[in-house]
């Protein structure tokens, strides 16, 4: 316990400095957008209009200045208001990230049982054609941009099928009242109209940011999996006359889980930051889309609250997955220790 305890502090540690480190770098990229956020969001922006709003707002201080005080201000829970909005950014955010909590569920529920499956079929197949097609599916998974895969499943499965919906989480049509996340609240309440309309709003979106990590799983599951059928257990399980689907999903894939766990886990942090161009392809109004739409405002605040957000959460699955692949493999500790 002791072991596992110290390697998670060790973790943490480095975690809080990546992120000290991280705010300070989005606190100054953020500064070098094109534009005055002032000028921009001023009607008549006379040269001392334009200075006293920049003193109002603290940009007339070096970035570095800027940054100790926002930083002060997220200790204290407080992340600025939006220059467009005058809103608390938080309580944007509040608004904004429970969409993409639920995209990014469905698009890992979809990653891991796509990914796992044909990193298995790979695997029973290896060193033939079907191994060889399994593998190129997942390159091209891996090779092919989310925006045009985006652009693609919106034609094919709204325009040409007609099976889905695209743009937005639901129909205006529909009636129902909801703040924040869409499907479990619908099937609480028995709405299934509106749970299926969310659904088919969701299937595309979820489909499209679900193929990178899908295909790394895949290609991670397929390495493991022929690894651990060389082993001399899996030779015993089948000498004891066990079905080769028997062997390859209670016997070989539990002995592969570190591994494809490992990944999952770091690929959901990928699926809660790496939303932007799913969002703004699909107009899902996620963190993502808040994001795009603040950096075309300069919205400092916004920018800069948002992406801590979603940096913060990317180290806290990495903390997650690192955590998992002590537990599951005691040998990591053994290394970093």
């Amino acid at each position: 316990m002791t072991g596992r305890v110290a390697f998670f502090l060790r973790r943490l540690g480095a975690a809080l400095v990546s992120l000290l480190v991280a705010g300070a770098l989005i606190c100054f990229v953020v500064r070098l957008i094109p534009g005055d956020p002032v000028r921009d969001n001023l009607k008549n922006p006379t040269e001392e209009l334009v200075a006293e709003h920049r003193a109002k707002l603290g940009l007339d201080k070096p970035w570095w200045r800027q940054y100790l005080a926002y930083l002060g201000g997220v200790l204290r829970g407080d992340l600025g208001n939006s220059f467009v909005t005058n809103e608390s950014v938080a309580g944007e955010l509040k608004r904004h990230f429970p969409a993409t909590i639920e995209l990014a569920v469905a698009a890992m529920l979809l990653a891991c049982l796509g990914g796992v499956a044909l990193g298995i079929f790979s695997a029973s197949w290896r060193g033939t054609i079907w191994d060889v097609a399994g593998t190129t599916v997942s390159l091209i998974g891996l090779s092919v941009p989310v925006f045009f895969l985006g652009i693609l499943a919106k034609i094919v499965g709204t325009i040409w099928l007609g099976w889905f919906r695209s743009g937005g989480r639901l129909d205006e049509m529909i009636d129902f009242d909801y703040s924040g996340f869409l499907i479990v609240p619908a099937l609480l309440a028995g709405r299934w109209d509106a749970l299926k309309d969310a659904l088919m709003h969701l299937v595309l979106p979820a489909m499209t940011l679900a193929t990178i990590p899908g295909a790394l799983i895949a290609r991670v599951t397929r390495t493991a999996m022929v690894e651990t059928l060389e082993k001399d257990f899996i030779r015993t399980a089948r000498a004891k006359g066990a079905s080769e689907w028997r062997v390859m999903l209670r016997h070989a894939l539990r002995a592969a889980a570190v591994p494809i766990a490992t990944m999952a886990g770091v690929n959901f942090a990928y699926l809660l930051g790496g939303a932007v161009l799913t969002e703004t392809v699909f107009a899902w109004r996620g963190v993502g889309r808040y994001v795009t739409e603040a950096i075309l405002a300069r919205d400092y605040p916004a920018v800069q609250g948002a992406l801590l957000c979603l940096v913060a959460l990317v180290m806290a699955f990495n903390l997650f997955a690192d955590a998992l692949h002590a537990w599951l493999d005691p040998r990591v500790r053994g290394k970093s220790s």
